[in-house]
């Protein structure tokens, strides 16, 4: 084929045909036929070797974009899952701190009201202690008061029949006497 081109490249052009060719708008049909084939080769053999090459080139950078896109969205989209899941733990630590607040509170509170309780307890205690040891005292001051007027009772009795009685038998006279006066007496107090 390159043979018959060069051929033809070659071959003397003749006089009439050289007036015509100086003009480019004529048609002049070897030229368009050759020029046809040429067009036909050159697209047979880029439609062969070349274009499947461009178009194989063309569709691995389509598909590495789509997968870049792809790519891009599942990173958006993880993305998104993590920040969501993050703020329901900063909610849920927002909320178990506001209920350990209130725990903290309600155990203070639990434990002034068992302080106070206590307090009020032991205050109590003290108290009944208290009146407990100024019964006790109070008691055996009278018992003090009641042997040191049995003892004047008995003195001045003697004193006045000059005569010692039995010690026994005089204290038990004066002992019931006397327990029947404090009887009046207490309700007095």
């Amino acid at each position: 084929m390159h043979a018959v081109i060069f051929a033809l490249l070659q071959s003397p052009v003749a006089p009439e045909e050289s007036a015509h060719s100086g003009d480019l708008l004529t048609p002049n049909g070897g030229l368009m036929f050759w020029t046809f084939v040429v067009f036909i080769f050159l697209l047979i053999v880029l439609g062969r070797f070349v274009f499947p090459k461009i178009t194989a080139a063309v569709e691995a950078r389509e598909k590495a974009l789509e997968d870049a896109i792809e790519g891009a969205k599942r990173d958006r989209e993880e993305a998104a899952r993590i920040l969501a899941e993050q703020q329901r733990q900063i909610e849920a630590a927002r909320l178990d701190a506001q209920k350990i607040i209130v725990e903290g509170r309600q155990l203070g509170e639990k434990l002034r009201a068992q302080m106070m309780e206590e307090t009020q307890h032991q205050q109590q205690q003290m108290l009944e202690r208290a009146r407990n040891e100024i019964e006790r005292e109070r008691d055996q001051a009278i018992a003090a008061l009641r042997r040191e007027a049995i003892d004047l009772a008995i003195a001045g009795a003697s004193k006045v029949i000059e005569k010692n009685l039995d010690d026994q038998a005089n204290r038990k006279i004066v002992e019931s006497f006397l327990s029947s006066i404090p009887a009046a007496g207490a309700t007095r107090e």
